[in-house]
């Protein structure tokens, strides 16, 4: 059946495969080392109650069975054991068959953990994992070639990706249009990168430049994609370069890695096929089963993509099958910051010894730089500059978070960079300040050192005391 299969894409599809394992491992430690504080029994928002208000045909998952933290531990750690395998390229020694079931492994355990995960998991780059991770399924191994129809499907998941994201930027902020976002988003984003302060001093001309390169490589070079080679992969390179770009100015969890791996089985690259029987009819009949009803269920991602309303990074069915994208419609021009202090006084004074609890991403101190933290995702410092820009954003969280960290709750502890407090000696009041940062200039770094400057603005939670901290003490 030479019309099913594209030999030539061999090599495409290896080096996907291998980059794709490499993310499903980094998603999968990212929800072992996370996981209790945030949506653990006792996290913030704990599984257990999640799940006894919401149905299991709208958030299928394998906690709504049963859940402990030791069960979740167990296949999170199965998902990192099984992800490793597949980098190793273990799929490759099975039989066809068996390959596609190993595939079917990590995409199930990590639809239950973001079916569970609420708003710890409500980000775009979730989704697409489970879309990608989906298709892999299909994608066969060393048996057979990669099926046309599949490689047709993960270039319509990039095109929707890429070009679902241009047109929000169109028909969002003004400033896309203007091309003046880039004078603010590096300064305004939600987690900066150690160049992102360099990206934001370039020349504004640059960044007219980097504006108006983005929306040609969102909305114009998308449709080069289903061109005849060499121009398909010309489009690839020049979508994987503009990402590595992205990947340089901030920390996006793994949205910009993803993006590449998407692109790597539209590269041709220059290597000769190994020799591979045709494809059984019944791996035929799967996957064109599979494929006509992933179509089927585009419908509402492109009515979304199309529509003057268009909305960013939703999912419409429970699986995550087919799902719309989109990021940063609208840009921020003033970054504000949530900054949380602890005391040990017995009566919280405004001029009290208020020692700030240091976040491992997210802006704090002026004086710190930036690290690089993507493809890993610290979702709480996420959520963190979510807070900030409105308290509506916090509302489900932020109160346990508080109450936590007067607990000296180890877990919650671990998620930060440094806490003032050990475990065993938590503070009496807790408090959250809004601070405005900006980037200090050129002369201002060099007198001062630090690579922000922040001004108070006003209280965002006044002096917390635990209700059972009286008794403690």
């Amino acid at each position: 059946m030479e019309w099913f299969t594209a030999s030539g894409y061999w090599m495409g599809r290896l080096v996907f495969q291998r980059a794709l394992a490499g993310l499903y491992l980094i998603a999968f430690l990212t929800a072992v080392l996370q996981f209790r504080a945030l949506i653990g029994a006792r996290g913030m928002l704990p599984v257990p109650r999640f799940v006894e208000r919401t149905p299991f045909a709208r958030a299928p998952s394998l906690f709504q069975l049963r859940y402990s933290d030791r069960f979740f531990a167990g296949c999170a750690w199965t998902g990192c054991a099984v992800s490793a395998a597949l980098l190793a390229g273990v799929d490759s020694l099975l039989p066809l068959w068996a390959g596609m079931l190993l595939w079917l492994v990590p995409w199930t355990l990590y639809l239950s953990i973001v079916n569970v995960g609420q708003t710890w998991y409500a980000f775009g780059w979730e989704s697409l994992l489970l879309e990608v991770g989906f298709l892999a399924v299909f994608l066969g191994n060393d048996e057979v070639a990669p099926p046309v129809v599949v490689l047709f499907l993960l270039r319509w998941v990039l095109f929707r990706v890429e070009f679902g994201a241009g047109l929000i930027k169109m028909r969002g902020d003004p400033c896309w249009r203007r091309l003046t976002c880039l004078d603010h988003h590096h300064e305004t984003q939600p987690m900066p990168g150690p160049l992102s302060w360099f990206f934001h001093h370039l020349p504004k001309p640059l960044h007219r430049v980097e504006v108006a390169a983005n929306h040609v490589t969102q909305l114009v070079v998308p449709f080069l994609l289903f061109a005849p080679q060499p121009v398909a992969t010309g489009a690839a390179t020049l979508m994987i370069v503009t990402q590595l770009w992205l990947v340089l100015s901030g920390n996006f969890s793994w949205l910009n890695w993803i993006t590449i791996v998407l692109a790597l089985p539209v590269v041709a690259f220059p290597a000769a096929p190994p020799d591979m029987a045709g494809a059984p009819p019944w791996y035929v009949a799967v996957v064109l089963a599979v494929s006509a009803l992933l179509l089927a269920l585009g419908y509402h991602p492109v009515r979304n993509m199309l529509s003057r309303r268009q909305v960013m990074n939703r999912s419409f069915d429970p699986l995550h099958l087919v799902n719309t994208y989109g990021a940063f419609g609208s840009v921020s021009r003033i970054r504000y910051e949530v900054v949380i202090e602890g005391t040990v006084d017995g009566t919280p004074r405004r001029d009290g010894d208020w020692r700030e609890y240091e976040f491992r991403g997210k802006p704090g101190d002026p004086r710190r730089w930036p690290r690089q933290f993507a493809p890993y995702h610290l979702r709480l410092d996420w959520l963190m500059w979510f807070a900030a820009l409105s308290p509506s954003y916090a509302g489900p969280w932020f109160g346990a978070l508080v109450e936590r960290l007067l607990e000296g709750d180890r877990d919650t502890l671990r998620l930060l960079r440094r806490s003032p407090f050990p475990p065993d000696a938590p503070p009496r009041y807790v408090r959250a300040r809004l601070f405005r940062y900006r980037y200090t200039t050129w002369r201002e770094l060099r007198e001062t050192g630090a690579c922000w400057e922040r001004t108070y603005v006003r209280e965002y939670l006044p002096p917390t005391r635990s209700a059972g901290a009286a008794d403690r003490r």
